[in-house]
């Protein structure tokens, strides 16, 4: 029966045309399975230290989106070589491939380029699927990453598809943890240390209470006076948190510090904009 088959196979070229392509599919399939397992398995590690949880899975996806795309090339490229043995000799064509791959190369350069750049970031964990980052100056989440390009999304929603290879700076801004980075005007008599401990009574809340301490890493609290003049001083908050939570953190704090200070008097007045007289006419109005 299966000489019968065998030889029923050998005989019928569109059928062994069929097969071929439903091998290829299995095999990226199953072969694609294999490396989502294996990658898992053995990313949790990178040059800056252990891996968080997130972290850890950003890597992960970002590996397996770009070994993906490598497996699936060489699965269909045999695929297509195989078919195309079905209707031509290829020894021919083998024999120039010398003379073919030198053109391809000249005129590929940039992809070659694009892979190579890709290759590094992926090697030295630049940037993973799902930070956030700075591209030559393309702000935004990385929401794909492959071996020819980034793609990243900007706050407005558009998506900047940028080549591996033009990227000669790259800034991440979700690396293993992040940071609260707030500054605040108040009156100039203000009493500075009752207004610390105020910042610092709030943030210590927020790091103890359940929908925050997950995100907070250091506790925002108050660092220094960045900067006075006669009309303001400028007070200066920091703190830690982890990768891209630090924007609902300091959104959140300054909603409670305006709450608490605008509580305590006029002595921690939060310094409003001057409204220009063209403003005043127009209220007026």
């Amino acid at each position: 029966m299966w000489q019968d088959i065998t030889h029923w196979l050998s005989q019928n070229t569109w059928a062994q045309i069929i097969l071929i392509i439903i091998f290829a599919y299995v095999a990226r399939h199953f072969g694609r399975m294999l490396l989502v397992s294996f990658i898992r398995r053995t990313v949790r590690y990178r040059a800056h230290g252990d891996l968080s949880e997130e972290d850890s899975k950003k890597r992960q996806d970002t590996l397996i989106g770009m070994f993906s795309a490598i497996l699936g090339v060489m699965i269909w490229l045999i695929a297509v070589f195989s078919i195309l043995r079905q209707f031509i000799d290829l020894t021919p064509l083998l024999a120039g491939i010398s003379v073919i791959g030198v053109a391809v190369g000249l005129g590929a350069q940039a992809i070659i380029k694009d892979f190579i750049a890709g290759l590094f970031v992926i090697l030295e964990n630049q940037y993973r699927v799902g930070d956030i980052v700075n591209l030559d100056g393309s702000d935004g989440r990385v929401e794909e990453f492959n071996i020819r390009s980034t793609v990243v999304r900007d706050n407005d929603g558009s998506v900047h598809y940028i080549p591996n290879g033009t990227i000669t700076h790259s800034i991440n801004r979700t690396m293993g943890y992040s940071r609260v980075n707030l500054t605040i005007e108040v009156d100039p008599d203000t009493d500075v240390d009752k207004l610390s401990l105020i910042i610092n009574e709030i943030g210590a809340k927020m790091a103890d209470e359940d929908k925050w301490r997950g995100k907070i890493i250091e506790a925002p609290h108050f660092q220094s006076i960045s900067n006075f003049t006669p009309k303001t001083l400028e007070v200066k908050i920091v703190g830690k948190t982890q990768p891209s939570a630090q924007w609902n953190v300091s959104g959140e704090l300054r909603r409670r510090l305006l709450t608490a200070i605008t509580r305590k008097g006029d002595a921690l007045k939060i310094v409003q904009p001057d409204v220009t007289p063209s403003d005043e006419s127009k209220n007026k109005k």
